[in-house]
C-alpha cells in the first residue's frame, strides 16, 4: 500500500518573512518626492490598528533597551559608533510625542536629546551647522534631535531668511556634514513624520478646547498653517535633495499616533540590530579575581 503523504507539521511550516520597515518607508535616493501621494493615515506595514500597534510596541521595548546597552558598553572598549534619530515634519505631527512614547524604551542618561528652536544671537553669528554639531551624540550614545539643520533649508526657504542661492548650497552642504558623520560612526535615522491638513487642523483644536494644553498653542500656529503649500514644497525639496545612500529619509505617516510610535521604534530596532553592538571581553583574569573575591 502506497504511503499517504504526511501533512506538514504546523509547527515547522514557514511564514513569508515580513520586509524590513526600512525598506518599506525609505524614500529613493535623489528622487523627486510629491508629498500630495503620500496618504498621512496609510499602515504601510506592520499592525493593523491601534490595540495591536501599541502591543506591539510595548514588545520592542525589551530589544531596544538590550541594543542600547551594548551600544554603551561597546563604546567603553573603544567603539565609536552612536545613532542619531533626526525627527522632522509640521507642527503637531508628533515630534514631541515621540520623544516621549518612543525614546522612554531606553535609559535616559544613553540618550542626548537636543529640541532646535529659533537660533540664538551667538548661534546666528556662525554657520549654520555649527550649533547641531556641537549637539551630536558621542561614542555610545543614541541622540534625538527635536527639528535639525533642515530646519535652514525649510524655515529658512518658507521665510526667505537667507538668498536663495545660499539655500540652493546648504543642500550639498547638509549631504557633505552628513557623509562625514557616518565616516566617523554616526547612523543616522532621519524621519519625515507626514501628518495631514485636516489632521493638523484638528489637532490644533484640541489644544484650544483643551485648558491644559494651551501651553503647547502657540497663536502664530495659524500664520504657519497659511503657507502650508510652501511648507510641503520645501519639504519635498529637502527629502528629495538630501536623501543619500549614507543617510536616507523615512517617511512615517503621522495621523495615528500609535502607528507612528510602533513605526519609529521598529525603525530604531532595525538600525541598531544591524550594528549589532558587542559586549567587550574583561580586560582581567575573570577565574583569579573571583578566586580573591571569594577570600574577602
Amino acid at each position: 500500500m502506497a504511503k499517504k503523504d504526511k501533512k506538514p507539521d504546523k509547527k515547522q511550516r514557514k511564514t513569508p518573512e515580513e520586509p524590513a520597515l526600512r525598506d518599506v518607508l525609505r524614500l529613493p535616493a535623489g528622487k523627486p518626492v510629491d508629498l500630495s501621494t503620500y496618504s498621512a493615515s496609510e499602515i504601510p506595514a506592520g499592525p493593523v490598528n491601534k490595540t495591536a500597534g501599541i502591543a506591539a510596541t510595548a514588545l520592542l521595548g525589551p530589544g531596544l533597551a538590550d541594543l542600547q546597552e551594548r551600544l554603551y558598553a561597546a563604546s567603553t572598549a573603544g567603539d565609536r559608533r552612536r545613532l542619531l534619530l533626526v525627527l522632522q515634519g509640521m507642527d503637531t505631527s508628533g515630534k514631541g510625542g515621540t520623544v516621549k512614547h518612543v525614546i522612554g524604551h531606553f535609559n535616559p542618561s544613553g540618550c542626548r536629546i537636543r529640541a532646535f528652536k529659533a537660533p540664538t544671537a551667538e548661534e546666528r553669528g556662525h554657520p549654520f551647522l555649527w550649533r547641531i554639531s556641537r549637539a551630536l551624540p558621542v561614542p555610545g550614545e543614541i541622540g534625538i534631535f527635536d527639528r535639525s539643520h533642515y530646519e535652514d533649508v525649510l524655515i529658512a526657504r518658507v521665510r526667505e531668511l537667507v538668498p536663495r542661492r545660499d539655500l540652493g548650497r546648504r543642500y550639498g552642504q547638509i549631504n557633505r556634514w552628513e557623509e562625514s558623520l557616518v565616516d566617523d560612526g554616526i547612523t543616522i535615522v532621519k524621519v519625515f513624520l507626514h501628518i495631514s491638513y485636516e489632521k493638523q487642523r484638528a489637532r490644533l483644536l484640541e489644544r484650544l478646547d483643551n485648558p491644559e494644553k494651551h501651553w503647547k498653542f502657540n497663536a502664530g500656529d495659524i500664520a504657519e498653517r497659511a503657507l502650508w503649500p510652501a511648507y510641503q514644497q520645501a519639504y519635498e525639496r529637502a527629502l528629495e535633495r538630501c536623501s543619500t545612500e549614507e543617510a536616507p529619509w523615512y517617511l512615517v505617516p503621522a495621523d495615528r499616533k500609535w502607528y507612528r510610535n510602533w513605526a519609529i521604534s521598529r525603525l530604531l530596532l532595525e538600525h541598531l540590530t544591524a550594528l549589532d553592538p558587542r559586549y567587550p571581553p574583561g580586560d582581567f583574569d575573570v577565574a583569579e579575581c573571583r578566586k580573591q573575591l571569594l577570600a574577602t
